[in-house]
């Protein structure tokens, strides 16, 4: 395991900043309510499987939480808010002392940390901080985190894996953007290079958790009785992929660029998790549960969908394609998105949230 404390720097995907129609705290609505699912976990496993006398010494007067992969908000200022009820309450039962809670925001140095810092809720029990860096490596001094949390976020891989753009490999994805309908070969490299940022995510955090420390974890997945190669979040990055090589034939962009742009998302069975975390050996699995995301409620429109595609993607594709091409693309992403009825409904089904809370031997 490496000890070093340099931050890793590696490919960034950042999400639209800003407040405008199109930025991610405008389209991230799908994710909190997905994510809201897995609230009364949350507080299970902070309540249930949290320990604070057994690092009580280390707290000293700070309990120091992280969001890894944080974007732009408001999404994690609401998990930040679940969180610190659920921390208050134990405390409450557990210890008489109760600490300050210092929150650290981390994500890529890229991330519009402007928009999510003037965005701060007003109201709020914890100081906060910004911290640039990927999560796939360190970015925290050893031993100083007493609770990590992530939510749809680690479904981002470090980078496209290599494969993928070699013409002379059986992976080389000519004609699509993602793994999603495509050989077992295109599959096995983006399942390699996520179970690599795994490890590499796992080895970080062991270093920066303390000994009985939490880790809670909200994962895109995908279900055990679903093909690798058809994972139900895919769906919509293959309808996207169909945009692109339409483009490319009516000569609006080129088949080579086509050809080079794959997305850097991977969606994991359950069970590719846990052997990194064994493989690890540093984390005690406390709780796990595959759950079906609540999306019930939310307009289901083609227009939304494009939109939330937009939010997520817009930084990544302007920076393969030009910025030139954005609003055609989801022009048509919206035009073809209209053949599905309910867009989300297939995507978000049982067995697409993975949740876990590990804690730290």
């Amino acid at each position: 395991m490496d000890n070093n404390t340099t931050t890793v720097v590696l490919e960034s995907y950042p999400m639209n900043g800003g407040d405008g129609t199109y930025s991610y705290s405008k389209n991230s609505n799908i994710h909190k309510k997905a994510s809201s699912v897995a609230s009364s976990l949350i507080e299970d496993a902070i309540a249930s499987k949290f320990d604070m006398n057994q690092f009580s010494s280390s707290l000293k007067h700070t309990f120091n939480i992280a969001d890894l992969g944080c974007s732009v908000g408001p999404n994690t200022f609401i998990a930040m808010e679940k969180v610190l009820k659920a921390l208050q309450k134990k405390y409450q039962s557990q210890h008489p002392n109760k600490p300050e809670f210092h929150v650290f925001f981390n994500d890529h140095s890229a991330n519009d940390f402007n928009t999510l810092f003037s965005s701060l809720p007003p109201e709020r029990y914890y100081f906060a901080a910004g911290v640039p860096g990927s999560f796939h490596g360190r970015v925290f001094p050893k031993s100083s985190l007493h609770l990590a949390y992530s939510q749809y976020a680690l479904q981002w891989l470090s980078k496209v894996p290599e494969e993928l753009l070699d013409k002379n490999s059986p992976a080389w994805n000519k004609g699509r953007i993602h793994y999603t309908y495509a050989c077992d070969e295109v599959v096995n490299a983006y399942a390699a290079q996520f179970s690599k940022d795994m490890a590499s995510f796992f080895d970080a955090r062991a270093n920066e958790l303390v000994a009985g420390g939490l880790m809670l974890l909200i994962i895109p997945a995908n279900p055990e009785d679903i093909p690798c190669s058809r994972p139900p979040l895919g769906m919509t990055f293959d309808l996207l992929g169909r945009c692109l090589v339409d483009m490319a034939k009516e000569g609006l962009i080129s088949e080579v660029e086509v050809d080079s742009f794959n997305l850097p998302v991977y969606y994991p069975y359950a069970k590719e998790i846990t052997q990194v975390i064994k493989r690890n050996g540093c984390f005690d699995i406390e709780m796990m549960e595959l759950q079906r995301p609540q999306v019930d409620g939310l307009r289901q429109t083609p227009q939304i969908l494009a939109s939330i595609l937009r939010s997520g993607l817009e930084v990544i594709i302007s920076k393969h394609f030009g910025s030139q091409i954005i609003d055609e693309l989801f022009n048509r992403v919206h035009k073809k998105a209209e053949e599905f009825p309910n867009p989300f409904e297939s995507s978000f089904r049982e067995g697409t949230q993975l949740f876990l809370a590990l804690k730290r031997k």
